[in-house]
């Protein structure tokens, strides 16, 4: 495996992107994921400084592997350290995605660093190709964390395909080899992959949050802005998340503005989060979550991934 676009650019043996995925994918698993030959991906939250992002890029680069680096559009302007440093850690790729990102595609390729966006419609992939991008994600509303809802992974992959010349990769809801071979088939240079990832060793996930995970089925997120506006997190319109599906969730769901001026239930959801509490605070994951069955490290989970070969090895009758 790992012929096309991400072995020719990076050199990667699995055509598997670990998902920036901020406050589970630091230093540690983006380095697991990269040293098992997929691309791994330090995930940057809204509020990080510029020591953190450096810190957790030296941790990610130990197996000298190629790694990324994965920003969030929207609070650049706030935080402009954390694209200093992304630059002078010199990732192989960085992604900008879920808000202003066109003006930093420059300065990203002038440094030799590949540049990705995350698109929820076709025209957001059009507008990623103006913008110089050298590769985009096609994200579906299957994904897990923030995106769009509009557009699901197969229909959305298809039309991006078919709008752009850059390589495209799949995102949303790629949680095993089948959906790997799945979207490669289509023409995806490769698959972008997040929820996997959350159960591993080397991710972030705390005990409670994993006990959490592998006791949900497939059915078991919902779509919305309820957390964010919790939160106080100033996501632009259209980028909602999907997560978990819990009784603050359902509490709240169609009475964000109502949420937003009551202190008290921000103020639960605060200390819920604090106290690993899992029926208030939030754990972002996609629709593939059904199939995390164990805790494992991201090696194995990786090799399962690469297993995509055979399986369109075999549907080509070889």
């Amino acid at each position: 495996m790992g012929r096309g676009w991400l072995a020719e650019r990076f050199g990667i043996e699995v055509p598997v992107v670990g998902a920036p995925m901020a406050g589970v994918a630091h230093g540690r698993l983006a380095a697991a994921v990269s040293a098992a030959g997929a691309l791994g991906m330090v995930g940057v939250a809204p509020f990080a400084d510029r020591d953190w992002v450096a810190e957790q890029c030296e941790i990610a680069r130990r197996p000298g592997r190629p790694f990324g680096v994965g920003l969030l559009g929207w609070s650049l302007a706030g935080h402009p350290g954390q694209l200093d440093a992304a630059v002078e850690a010199g990732p192989a790729l960085v992604s900008i995605s879920f808000g202003p990102y066109e003006a930093h595609v420059g300065r990203l390729r002038d440094a030799g660093i590949a540049v990705a966006t995350q698109a929820g419609t076709v025209e957001e992939a059009r507008a990623a190709e103006r913008a110089g991008v050298d590769v985009v994600v096609a994200r579906g509303a299957e994904g897990g964390g923030h995106g769009r809802d509009e557009v699901g992974t197969l229909p959305l992959l298809q039309a991006v395909l078919d709008a752009v010349g850059l390589p495209v990769l799949a995102a949303g809801g790629i949680s095993g080899p089948r959906g790997v071979a799945a979207v490669l088939a289509a023409g995806a240079a490769g698959a972008w992959v997040g929820t996997a990832f959350l159960a591993c060793e080397e991710s972030e996930t705390t005990p409670a949050a994993l006990a959490r995970l592998l006791d949900v089925s497939e059915t078991g997120t919902a779509y919305g802005s309820v957390f964010d506006v919790a939160m106080g997190l100033d996501w632009p319109p259209g980028y909602g998340g999907r997560a978990l599906r819990n009784a603050f969730f359902d509490r709240w769901v169609g009475r964000e503005e109502e949420l937003a001026a009551d202190p008290g239930a921000v103020e639960a959801l605060r200390a819920a989060r604090r106290a690993g509490d899992f029926d208030t605070a939030y754990i972002y994951a996609g629709q593939g979550v059904g199939s995390l069955a164990r805790a494992r490290p991201a090696a194995e989970v990786v090799a399962e991934l690469g297993g995509a070969e055979d399986l369109l090895r075999r549907a080509a009758g070889a």
